[in-house]
Parts: structure tokens; C-alpha cells; sequence
């Protein structure tokens, strides 16, 4: 039996910081901008508490500009059609990585 690989995706496509502001909106804040590539900060509008810094151990050895996925395969071979919208799936994982922090803060 052969394997086969799917991609699972919606097609859209979204910056880190684009995830960044809707992650911290699902928390209803703003974020403001400040600084550029390695020196951007993302600080809360209302309290000025910096949410959001660079960490260059993240970065990748050769950062790609843009990447999309194609869920073309599974469309087409399995009926799949993204049913989460970009929101609901930042919300969803947002509310799972605060509920496991809760239950192991070690980890």
C-alpha cells in the first residue's frame, strides 16, 4: 500500500503579525506597532505593556517570504473543505495553549 500525503490548509494567507494582533484581539486589546524587523515590539494600546517581541532563535536559517498552502489534493481526492475560519482557529489554539499553561505552568 502506497502512502499519501495531504495538505490541510485554507489557502488564505497571514503574517506572523497579523496571527500576533488577531491572537491578542481575541483578548480584546490593541496592539500598536513600534520598531522593525529584529527591533519590533508590539505594545497594548491602552496599558503600553509590551505583548509581543522578536526572538531571533525563532527565525529560520533562510526565512521564506511567503508561503501558502494548497489543499488542492485533499479537496479534490477526500470532499475536504476548510470549515474553521483564521479567527476561529487562532481563538481555538490560543484557548488551548492558555489551558495547558494552567494545568503544567512548567512546561
Amino acid at each position: 500500500m502506497s502512502r499519501k500525503d495531504f495538505v490541510i490548509a485554507t489557502g488564505e494567507v497571514h503574517s506572523v503579525r497579523g496571527i500576533c494582533r488577531k491572537s491578542i484581539q481575541a483578548y480584546w486589546k490593541t496592539i500598536i506597532w513600534e520598531g522593525e524587523n529584529e527591533n519590533e515590539i508590539g505594545r497594548c494600546k491602552e496599558t503600553g505593556v509590551t505583548h509581543v517581541r522578536v526572538d531571533l532563535k525563532y527565525y529560520r536559517p533562510t526565512e521564506v517570504e511567503f508561503l501558502q498552502g494548497d489543499s488542492s489534493k485533499a479537496c479534490k481526492k477526500l470532499g475536504w473543505k476548510p470549515k474553521v475560519s483564521f479567527e476561529e482557529l487562532v481563538k481555538e489554539m490560543l484557548e488551548s495553549d492558555i489551558k495547558l499553561m494552567k494545568n503544567n505552568p512548567n512546561a
